[in-house]
């Protein structure tokens, strides 16, 4: 058996990135050739790549899974964020670090639950436990507008003097109607009653950016960084913040992207591994990534983004938010630089 449980572990190393992969299984009983597997991985896919893992290094054994429960099956639960914003954390705890948020009209599958907690997945692969009563069982109306500020104002009626009844913060889709020099929003419905209608309300049409309209070409799309990353100068740091509220340099780089229609994975190292790399002189909207550690084998630890060469804006925890600097003038960064990336 120590000699299986070896194999497994090293076998489940491909699966220990536990942002976007679930897999705890253990090996508890041997039957001759017969070894029986027990836990839970995230799906099918996971649970066959063990399986030949397992093979490749024990020929001489057969594995029954039928005791692995898989997460993600055809009748997987989808619900969507029902609330401005909502965090998306370790454990099911507001007390668990925060990994990211959630915003308006996100759909996120639900793989487990535990009280008032859901283990979810985004669309994007990222796994992390949600507080069930700011989710819906409602589908979001199809989104033709983004919000490119920091936040719009949803105002009972068309008319800057009218109350304002929600805040709807800057990454999020929305459903609405231009009419003149106002739009109708549609939101996902209220979290307290999430079978009644969606909120409605108005927010000024400058607030909105049409899906159609965002900008198609390579240039169109660095200048369009360059304008929206001033807007969140000054924005305070959060770990696994992503909004005007509070965000960090990920969620920063992600939602300059997600502005232009681009989308990024969520952290500075999974963004840097997916990114095309690129060399000086660095343009307008590259991502310069820097990292810990010695030689070649760096953790990547943060990401700014260029305004054109060595001068980045990037949301800093020792700057305490979204600052411009400039690499080569500041130590730590320049001595951290690893490399660069573009996406656009």
């Amino acid at each position: 058996m120590e000699e299986i449980l070896r194999a497994l572990a090293e076998v489940t190393q491909a699966y220990r990135d536990t942002r976007i992969h679930y897999c705890r299984l253990d090996a508890v009983a041997l039957d001759g050739a017969r070894c029986i597997l027990a836990g839970v991985v995230l799906d099918a896919t996971t649970l066959a790549g063990v399986r030949a893992g397992l093979g490749a290094r024990l020929p001489g054994l057969t594995f029954d899974v039928n005791r692995v429960h898989i997460l993600r099956g055809d009748a997987s639960q989808v619900l969507t964020v029902a609330t401005n914003l909502t965090g998306l954390y370790a454990g099911s705890s507001f007390l668990a670090e925060q990994m990211s948020q959630l915003l308006n009209g996100w759909p996120v599958e639900v793989l487990l639950e535990e009280g008032r907690w859901c283990f979810v997945r985004q669309a994007d692969g990222y796994l992390g436990w949600a507080y069930r009563p700011y989710l819906a069982e409602v589908a979001a109306p199809a989104p033709t507008y983004i919000i490119p500020v920091t936040e719009a104002l949803l105002r009972d009626a068309p008319i800057a003097e009218a109350p304002f009844t929600q805040r709807i913060l800057g990454g999020t889709t929305v459903a609405a109607q231009i009419k003149g020099a106002w739009a109708y929003v549609t939101l996902p419905g209220d979290p307290k009653a999430p079978l009644r209608s969606p909120l409605t309300g108005w927010v000024p049409a400058a607030d909105l950016r049409a899906l159609t309209a965002l900008p198609r070409d390579e240039a169109g799309r660095r200048k369009q960084i360059m304008a929206d990353a001033a807007l969140f100068v000054g924005v305070p740091y959060l770990w696994g913040g992503c909004t005007a509220l509070g965000i960090d340099c990920s969620g920063y780089a992600q939602l300059l992207h997600r502005l232009v229609g681009v989308i990024l994975p969520r952290d500075a190292d999974q963004q840097f591994a997916a990114g095309r790399p690129v060399e000086e002189p660095f343009r307008p909207g590259d991502l310069l990534f820097f990292g810990e550690g010695d030689g070649g084998a760096r953790k990547i630890t943060h990401v700014g983004v260029s305004l054109g060469g060595w001068r980045i804006i990037h949301s800093s925890r020792s700057r305490n938010g979204v600052h411009e600097d400039d690499v080569r003038a500041v130590e730590h960064l320049r001595e951290s630089f690893v490399g660069a990336r573009s996406f656009v």
